[in-house]
Order: structure tokens, then C-alpha cells, then sequence
């Protein structure tokens, strides 16, 4: 008998370990197939239509985008949305895998100020739910697949493994929901099964990068200076970052109720989008894209721009974004708060004389805190590109800007999350 739950936890890890594989694989897939895109459209095509490109490529985007989810429906479902699914049933539906991943990338392939990581986080959870269907039959363990492949999945998208370690899908308050809303391995099992599918999945998404090239590419961070200049604007650094998140929920939470009013009208909205976002990117031409890339780029340029033009890009993303997400151009948030608190930090480092990776820090953390409304997550996601020596700074900026409150009248449902 121990020697068959051996068999079976041993089948069970290896199952993970290759779930996590898979779901690292299929993210560096899709990241491929984005920046195959883009290079395609915005690399190639440019240059047979002027400076007034944007215009005419978010426009057919636009209508590209909409007359697809007129077709197929609101695809890919917002992050929250996933998990709050996964969490719920202990799957994830895979039967319009192809749809997810196509809308997924369509709004990234024109430009659209949106992340990746909503639909790749749907896709993996409907793929690890298939792979747990057809084992099940082991074990009832194997129908956990879906949710350590899903926190795999976030781990290879942000190439953050403490975030992805440290947002379980399951906790343990969810045991009284039923055996489906609860992992049944005990608490240290737990902890190797979800290090196991990171592991799988770190070394999936890094190795075919290393060998074929594509994923993200967020600046890293390492040089942070913290004297006292530094320290004197560390509150108005965070109250500036502050304000962006608020803005983000707010606007979030506008664009959300003026397409709830205009309707099923998925080609009139995702064109209104593109317009905006078109103009916008002629404009600001940052305020395009997720903004992984830009945000390197803008770290080679920021000392021709001035403080102005750093602080307009930055609000100009918190505004285009939740645009983007509400009127059909569906995707994460992540990247591009991000972005722009990395942007804000600058024209901040720009006006206050303060050390520029410190300005960073603060600003972003403050922003990113005040739309995920969790300090210690925004901690853990930031290390994806500031220093551990930024902690504290990154602490307290996250918890200021998440203590900010927002008008219930403006707060959209996912701002909570």
C-alpha cells in the first residue's frame, strides 16, 4: 500500500514538474508569436505610411478586434477573472483555446497599451485543466494541475518566482468550500509541489529563450542610492505615484460603465479605442505597447526628454490602458502601470535632482500598490526589475499608495483585486 502512494506521489510531482514545463513552453510560445507580430507590423509596414502610421494600424486593429469578438465573444477573460475561476471550480474551460490565444494577441500585435498575461494565464489554465482531466484517474491530486500550473504560469510570465509562489490560487480558508476548493497535499508537500512547477516552468520559458530568443525584457535594476535628499521626497515621490493608481481605478472604473452603457457594440468601442490610442501614440509614442520594451528604451532616452513629457507618457498610460481593457482591446494591466510608474519616477528624478532608480522605486511601487491595493504583492511582482536593497522604499511607497481611498461611485470590481 505505501509503496503504490509512493508510486503516486512520485507520478503526481513528475506531473507537475511537466505541467509547469508545458506552461512555461506555451507562454514563451505565444510571447514568440507577439514579438513576430509586432516586428511584422510596426517594424516593416512603417515605412509605406509616414509618420500617421499609428492611425491607420490601431484603426484596423480596431476593427480587426472587434468584428473577432463579435464573432467569438469578450475573450481573453481578465486575469482576476481567471483565477477567480480557477479558485471556484478547480479548472478552467479549454474548449476555445484557439479563440483565447488569438484574442489574446491580436491587440498586442497593433499596438495596444495592454499586458499579456491575461490571456496567456487563461490558455495555461485551460491547457493544465486538460492535462488534469486525463489524469485524474491516479489520484485526485492530479486535479490540482490547474492550479499550480496557472501560478506557474504567472511565475514565467513575469520571470518573478516569488510572485508566482506567493499568490496561490488556493488558501487554506477555502477548505470549508468543498473537496474541489482546496489543495488535499499537506502544507510542506504543497510548497515542493508549487516550487516543482516553477522550477518547470522558469526553465521552460528561459530555455527556449536562450536558444530561440523572444519573452519580456523589463530593465533590471540594480544601483539604488538612498541618502537624504533622497529620503525628504520619498512621501511626495510615493504621493505622485499615488496618484496614478488612483487616476488608473478611476478611469477604470469610467470606461467600464460608458461600455456598459454604448452596448454590444464590439466594433464601434474597439475602434473608439483605436482612434484614441492612435492619437495618443503619435502624441506620446511610449504610451503605446505593453511597455516591457519601452520601458528599456525610455531608460536609454529619458535624459533628452524633459520632466514633462516623462510625467505626461506616464499619466497618459494610467489613462489609455483601462481604455484599452474596457472597450475590447482585452488584456492585462500589469506591464503598463508599470511602464508608467517607471516613467513618472523619471520626470520625478528629472524635477527633484533626486537618485533616478530611487524616484523609480517610489513612484512605481506607490502606482502599482494603488491598483492592486496589496503592498506585499506589489513588493514581490517589483522585484522583477528593482533591487532587494529597495525593499523598504518599495514597502512604504506600496502601502501609501494602496491606503489611498477611491469613491466607491468609481471603483471597478477588479480594482479591488
Amino acid at each position: 500500500m505505501k509503496g503504490a502512494q509512493l508510486a503516486n506521489r512520485t507520478l503526481f510531482v513528475a506531473s507537475v514538474i511537466v505541467t509547469g514545463a508545458i506552461a512555461g513552453a506555451f507562454v514563451w510560445l505565444l510571447l514568440f508569436a507577439m514579438n513576430l507580430g509586432i516586428t511584422f507590423i510596426w517594424d516593416r509596414l512603417p515605412a509605406h505610411f509616414g509618420p500617421y502610421f499609428p492611425l491607420a494600424a490601431c484603426l484596423v486593429g480596431g476593427l480587426v478586434i472587434g468584428l473577432f469578438a463579435k464573432k467569438f465573444g469578450s475573450y481573453p477573460e481578465d486575469l482576476n477573472q481567471v483565477m477567480a475561476k480557477v479558485k471556484r471550480d478547480g479548472r478552467y474551460d479549454y474548449d476555445k483555446l484557439g479563440v483565447m490565444s488569438v484574442s489574446a494577441l491580436l491587440p498586442l500585435f497593433f499596438g495596444g497599451s495592454v499586458g499579456p498575461e491575461a490571456g496567456l494565464t487563461g490558455a495555461v489554465a485551460g491547457i493544465c485543466t486538460w492535462v488534469g482531466d486525463r489524469m485524474k484517474r491516479f489520484g485526485s491530486d492530479f486535479q490540482q494541475l490547474t492550479s499550480v500550473g496557472t501560478m506557474a504560469a504567472l511565475s514565467a510570465i513575469f520571470t518573478a518566482p516569488l510572485f508566482g509562489f506567493a499568490a496561490p490560487l488556493y488558501d487554506d480558508g477555502d477548505e470549508a468550500k468543498g473537496a474541489q476548493a482546496a489543495i488535499t497535499l499537506p502544507k510542506s508537500s504543497k510548497i515542493v509541489v508549487y516550487l516543482c512547477a516553477i522550477a518547470g516552468a522558469l526553465a521552460a520559458f528561459l530555455g527556449l529563450g536562450a536558444l530561440f530568443g523572444g519573452g519580456l525584457s523589463l530593465p533590471r535594476f540594480t544601483d539604488i542610492h538612498v541618502g537624504a535628499t533622497e529620503l525628504l521626497w520619498l512621501v511626495p515621490l510615493a504621493l505622485v505615484g499615488a496618484a496614478g493608481g488612483w487616476l488608473f481605478c478611476a478611469f477604470d472604473g469610467l470606461f467600464e460603465r460608458l461600455s456598459e452603457r454604448m452596448g454590444e457594440r464590439p466594433v464601434a468601442k474597439a475602434l473608439i479605442a483605436g482612434l484614441v490610442l492612435a492619437l495618443m501614440g503619435i502624441a506620446l509614442p511610449f504610451t503605446m505597447f505593453a511597455g516591457e520594451t519601452q520601458a528599456e528604451q525610455l531608460g536609454e532616452v529619458w535624459g533628452t526628454m524633459t520632466a514633462f513629457a516623462l510625467l505626461a507618457t506616464g499619466f497618459g498610460k494610467v489613462l489609455v490602458t483601462p481604455l484599452c481593457i474596457r472597450f475590447g482591446w482585452r488584456g492585462g494591466h500589469f506591464f503598463p502601470v508599470i511602464f508608467a510608474g517607471i516613467s513618472i519616477g523619471y520626470g520625478m528624478a528629472m524635477l527633484t535632482g533626486a537618485d533616478p532608480v530611487f524616484c523609480l522605486c517610489a513612484s512605481t511601487a506607490a502606482l502599482v500598490g494603488g491598483v492592486m491595493r496589496q503592498p506585499l504583492m506589489t513588493v514581490l511582482l517589483l522585484f522583477l526589475c528593482f533591487p532587494v536593497k529597495g525593499i523598504v522604499v518599495m514597502l512604504a511607497a506600496a502601502a501609501l499608495g494602496a491606503a489611498v481611498p477611491l469613491p466607491k461611485a468609481l471603483r471597478a470590481e477588479q480594482a479591488e483585486g
